[in-house]
């Protein structure tokens, strides 16, 4: 079927037929926005009448629903070449249907006849593109939601498995089992603490000195048991890592303030812990100090163990130096990525 056009003359026949067998939307329009010629699959696309269409004013076509005002502005500024319509999107309501989402490009044509201004009008249907972006978004969301959830139950398991050790630790009657016992309950409390920032800071960066904080808080409660003899500080500037990154963070920051309690004040000596973070750029350093008794120089209580191990391997993992040195007095322990 063939849209009636206008008998135009000169360079014009071409881009009329064009415009009328385009199998894009497609309207051709004066200064006054009257339709000279419009394709085949704009009145499909439209339902309208294709008789209705040449010599009508692009504000009549239809039942009206493209009488919009603004779009006939804009249409207006783009004949008179002050601007021209670019990826402007409406909503189209006719009666009885559903809205649909249009993106329309406008554009004034330059050719011989000045005198004469011609539009060439293109409309693309995106209803159906959008509500696949809505639903793709909706199921994203609704996974981050079940994702937060799942975080949630699993640190709240945690901090049972946690209180479990704790209770177990105290009912036993030998020492290396409560050791062991109260080393497992550190580091399972550990990962409670980051499964909680996670869900905290909805799967984005985590904030390094309320988790570190956090983190420690739980290891003072659970290990110290006289807060006025030990203590652990906390000193982070306003860093953020990524969950990964924070994972390996908290889980060395575990094992180095578990070693020190373990093994920095014996003999129920006073003290302080201190946990350092700082970050400059890409580089970053991370320490875990103390004020006891330094490290021992007998091979027998020097030999790296299991928390050591650990130590090493987050370290490895995240491209940094693991390297501890002798304080005065006690023992620092430093991670480094530059």
């Amino acid at each position: 079927m063939t849209i009636p056009i206008d008998q135009p003359e000169g360079g014009m026949s071409l881009a009329l037929a064009v415009v009328a067998s385009s199998n894009a939307p497609l309207l051709l329009l004066d200064g006054d926005l009257v339709v000279i010629a419009a394709s085949e699959s704009f009145c499909h696309e439209f339902q309208i009448d294709p008789g209705q269409v040449p010599n009508r004013k692009l504000m009549d076509l239809g039942s009206g629903e493209w009488n919009l005002r603004r779009l006939s502005s804009l249409l207006q500024a783009t004949a008179s070449g002050r601007a021209d319509i670019r990826a402007y999107e409406i909503d189209l309501t006719r009666e009885g249907q559903e809205p649909r989402r249009l993106v329309l490009n406008a554009q004034k044509l330059q050719y011989g006849d000045t005198d004469q201004v011609r539009l060439l009008l293109s409309v693309s249907d995106v209803t159906d593109a959008r509500l696949a972006e809505k639903l793709k978004d909706d199921l994203l969301r609704e996974k981050a939601i079940l994702l937060q959830e799942i975080q949630h139950r699993v640190a709240n398991s945690l901090q049972i498995i946690a209180s479990i050790l704790m209770q177990s630790a105290r009912a036993v009657q030998s020492e290396e089992t409560r050791a062991h016992l109260q080393s497992a309950h550190g580091r399972v409390l550990s990962i409670a603490s980051v499964q909680q920032q996670l869900a905290v800071s909805r799967l984005g960066d985590v904030h390094l000195r309320s988790y570190f904080t956090q983190l420690c808080q739980s290891l003072e409660a659970s290990m110290i048991h006289d807060p006025e003899k030990l203590s652990i500080e906390v000193t982070v500037d306003d860093s953020a890592a990524k969950a990964n990154v924070s994972v390996s963070l908290g889980l060395i920051v575990t094992e180095l303030v578990i070693n020190a309690l373990k093994h920095a004040f014996p003999g129920d000596r006073s003290g302080k812990i201190v946990v350092d973070y700082r970050s400059d750029d890409t580089k970053w350093s991370m320490s875990v100090s103390d004020d006891g008794v330094g490290v021992s120089s007998d091979p027998k209580f020097s030999k790296p163990g299991l928390g050591t191990g650990i130590v090493d391997a987050m370290a490895k993992q995240l491209d940094a130096t693991f390297a501890t040195v002798a304080g005065n007095p006690g023992t620092k322990v430093s991670i480094t990525h530059s």
